[in-house]
C-alpha cells in the first residue's frame, strides 16, 4: 500500500513536470515568432476603418511611398493629387518669421512653390504662423510620420487655386490677425487683408482633399469653403469644442456657389460641436457615414435650396432635457439677444424661409440612425442625379457601422516601416 501511494506521488509530480515544460516552451515558441515576424504581427493587427483607407493604411511602406496616397481620394475631390509627382519637400524649421520672403526649410517656403510640391515634416513641431498660410495650386500636406500642430496664429488659405490635399495636421485654437505683405507664390509678395481666424479657408478653388485632420477652437469657421469652390472631399477628420464648425457658401448672395459640389465623409463632429456641420448654400452635398455625438445647437443648417443628401450617419441628440421640446431658449455671448433653435432636430432651416418655400428643397435621410430623440426633418424628393454628381458620390455603409467607419478619424499616429 506504501509502494503504491508513492508511485502514485511519482506520477503526479512527473505530469506537473512536464506541463511546466510544454508551457516554457510554447512561450519560448512565441517569443521567436514574435521576433522574426514583427512585420506579420503588425499587418493582422492593421484594420483600415473604411473606403478611403482602405486604399493606403496598412501598407508598411506608406512612407516609402508617400505619394501613394493621391490616388486614394474619393468623392466629389476625386482626381485631386495635390503635389503628386513632384519634388518631396521637408520642413525643418517651424518659425514664420518673414511671412513676405520665407526662408527655404519652414513651412510656408514649402507651400509657396509654383509647381508640384508633396511637403512633409522632419520631426514633430508647432507652428504660430504669424499671418494666413497662402497655398498655391498642386500642392500636398502630408502630416503623417510627425505630430504637426497649426496653433495660436493665422490658419491656411486656398485662394484660387485648384489640386491641393491637407493631411494630417492638427489645426487648433486659431486667431484672427491683421493684413500684411504676404507670399502667396515664388513671385513678388502682396497685400493681403485682415485673416477672420478659419482653420483652412477655400474661396474660388477646386479639386480639394482635406482628410485625417484635427481641428478645434477659434474665432470663425474650422473649415470654410466659399465663393464658388467645388470638388472637395472633407473626410476622416475629427472635430471637437467648437462653435461654427463647417461653412459651405458664405451668403445667400453669391450665385457663384450654385456650382459646390462637397463630400463630407467619414467624420466625427465630437464633444463641444455647436452648429453648422455643415451649413449649406445653393449647391450639392453628400453628407456620408459621419458620427455626430450630442451637437448643443444642430447638427445641419442651409439656405437657397441646397440639394443635402444624408446618408448613412449616425446622430445623437443632446442629453439636456430641454433640447426635446420643440423650442429652446438660448442666448448669445453677450447674453442680450435671445435665439430660438429645435436642439433635439439634425436639421435646421433658418427662420426667415417660409415652409411653404423651404419644403421644396431636397433634404432627404438615408439609412440613418437616430439616437437620444434625433430627428430629421425630410423635404423635398429624392433627387435624380446628374451623371457628375453619381460619379461623385461614395456609396454608404448603413449608420449602425458608423462606429467603426470613424474610429480613427482626426490626424493619426504613424512610424515608417509599419502600417499606418
Amino acid at each position: 500500500m506504501e509502494n503504491k501511494h508513492i508511485l502514485t506521488l511519482f506520477f503526479t509530480f512527473a505530469f506537473v513536470v512536464l506541463i511546466l515544460i510544454a508551457t516554457r516552451a510554447n512561450a519560448n515558441i512565441v517569443e521567436l515568432a514574435e521576433r522574426v515576424m514583427p512585420a506579420r504581427r503588425s499587418l493582422v493587427g492593421c484594420e483600415p476603418t473604411n473606403s478611403i483607407d482602405n486604399c493606403w493604411r496598412c501598407k508598411a511602406d506608406w512612407a516609402d511611398n508617400r505619394q501613394a496616397m493621391a490616388q486614394c481620394v474619393k468623392g466629389f475631390g476625386a482626381g485631386t493629387t495635390g503635389g503628386a509627382g513632384g519634388d518631396i519637400y521637408v520642413v525643418t524649421d517651424p518659425s514664420d518669421d518673414d511671412v513676405a520672403h520665407p526662408k527655404e526649410g519652414t513651412l510656408r517656403w514649402g507651400v509657396t512653390r509654383q509647381r508640384p510640391i508633396w511637403v512633409t515634416f522632419a520631426n514633430d513641431m508647432v507652428i504660430n504662423l504669424k499671418h494666413e498660410l497662402v497655398i498655391t495650386s498642386d500642392t500636398t500636406i502630408d502630416g503623417r510620420g510627425a505630430k504637426v500642430e497649426i496653433c495660436n496664429g493665422a490658419g491656411l488659405s486656398l485662394y484660387q487655386v485648384s489640386n491641393v490635399i491637407i493631411h494630417g495636421l492638427y489645426i487648433h485654437d486659431i486667431k484672427e490677425t491683421p493684413g500684411a505683405t504676404i507670399a502667396a507664390g515664388e513671385g513678388k509678395p502682396g497685400p493681403r487683408s485682415a485673416h477672420d481666424g478659419d482653420g483652412i479657408m477655400c474661396f474660388g478653388s477646386s479639386k480639394v482633399w482635406i482628410d485625417h485632420c484635427s481641428l478645434a477652437g477659434g474665432p470663425d469657421g474650422l473649415i470654410d469653403v466659399t465663393m464658388g469652390s467645388t470638388m472637395v472631399t472633407i473626410s476622416n477628420c475629427k472635430f471637437n469644442d467648437h462653435d461654427k464648425v463647417m461653412l459651405l457658401g458664405a451668403d445667400d448672395s453669391h450665385t457663384e456657389d450654385q456650382v459646390m459640389k462637397v463630400t463630407v465623409a467619414y467624420n466625427k463632429f465630437s464633444t463641444g460641436c455647436t452648429q453648422r456641420m455643415p451649413r449649406c448654400r445653393f449647391g450639392f452635398f453628400q453628407v456620408v457615414n459621419n458620427d455626430y455625438e450630442k451637437w448643443n445647437m444642430y447638427a445641419i443648417s442651409g439656405t437657397m435650396n441646397p440639394t443635402i443628401l444624408s446618408q448613412g450617419n449616425k446622430y445623437v441628440a443632446p442629453d439636456n432635457p430641454h433640447c426635446k421640446k420643440d423650442l429652446v431658449q438660448r442666448k448669445n455671448s453677450n447674453n442680450r439677444k435671445t435665439l430660438y433653435t429645435f436642439a433635439y432636430r439634425v436639421t435646421m432651416r433658418q427662420p426667415k424661409v417660409p415652409e411653404a418655400e423651404w419644403k421644396t428643397w431636397n433634404w432627404r435621410s438615408q439609412d440613418d440612425v437616430f439616437e437620444n430623440g434625433a430627428v430629421f426633418v425630410d423635404s423635398g424628393v429624392d433627387p435624380q442625379l446628374t451623371p457628375e454628381q453619381q460619379a461623385g458620390m461614395i456609396p454608404p455603409e448603413p449608420g449602425s457601422n458608423v462606429p467603426q467607419l470613424t474610429k480613427d478619424a482626426g490626424f493619426l499616429i504613424c512610424s515608417p516601416g509599419t502600417p499606418c
